[in-house]
């Protein structure tokens, strides 16, 4: 039985890749560690801003100790935030299922993105007070596809629901890039992947795959489960 779902953020709720690569960008090319929107989505995209700008720099040679890096996260926070003020937009259907699913079953959103990022959008689309748990890249020592985001996840809202059993097994990620999905995996979840990042051949370690989650709803995420009742 379904006992909890756990969203991705970037690639799921909402189309903010894309904008994180121009913060990105804006960054690194006066470091002349710049590269293009093709090497995003193959190398970065997934990665929280530290591993990010870790690699970046790293290929490229660039010397950067922690302060640096630190303060190239801070900068490009407020960059990322200059942009969005400009708008976005939500994925087909993700406002209405997470909606949906709101008290419900238990809800958490599981980011590589930082805090700060993911707050104002959650406010834009009227989707601040409806998740139950939220991990984002402060609060795990390793991003995706590490376990240790979907792990936090799991069991902060098992503290939350002590009457209710949240284990993998019981519960959904729902994800968009392969290293999230790998994250996912190696806390046990069970996983439907949707292809608004990656095609389907690179989401093959996925229970299920979708090109959008209009017509998803509990009792998708339930046949699921019964479907493959363990991992």
């Amino acid at each position: 039985m379904l006992k909890a779902v756990i969203f991705d953020f970037d690639g799921i709720i909402v189309d903010t890749e894309p904008l994180h690569y121009q913060a990105f960008q804006r960054l690194l090319k006066p470091l002349g560690a710049e590269y293009s929107w093709a090497e995003y989505v193959e190398k970065y995209m997934g990665f929280d801003d530290r591993e990010a700008f870790t690699v970046a720099c790293r290929a490229t040679g660039v010397d950067l100790d922690e302060a640096a890096l630190f303060a190239l996260i801070d900068a490009k926070a407020a960059v990322f935030q200059e942009i969005i003020t400009l708008g976005v937009s939500p994925y087909p259907g993700v406002v209405s299922l997470v909606r949906s699913l709101a008290g419900v079953v238990p809800l958490a959103l599981c980011s590589g993105a930082l805090r700060s990022d993911i707050e104002p959008i959650l406010g834009q689309l009227a989707l601040d007070d409806v998740f139950d748990a939220i991990v984002t890249a402060e609060d795990v020592p390793y991003s995706k596809p590490d376990p240790a985001s979907y792990l936090l996840a799991i069991h902060r809202l098992q503290a939350l629901f002590p009457h209710i059993e949240i284990t993998g097994d019981t519960a959904v990620a729902i994800e968009d890039t392969p290293a999230g999905i790998s994250s996912a995996l190696g806390a046990g979840l069970h996983i439907l992947a949707v292809t608004n990042s990656y095609p389907a051949p690179k989401l093959v370690n996925a229970e299920r795959v979708v090109n959008t989650l209009e017509k998803v709803d509990k009792a998708y995420l339930e046949q699921m489960i019964a479907c493959q009742p363990s991992r």
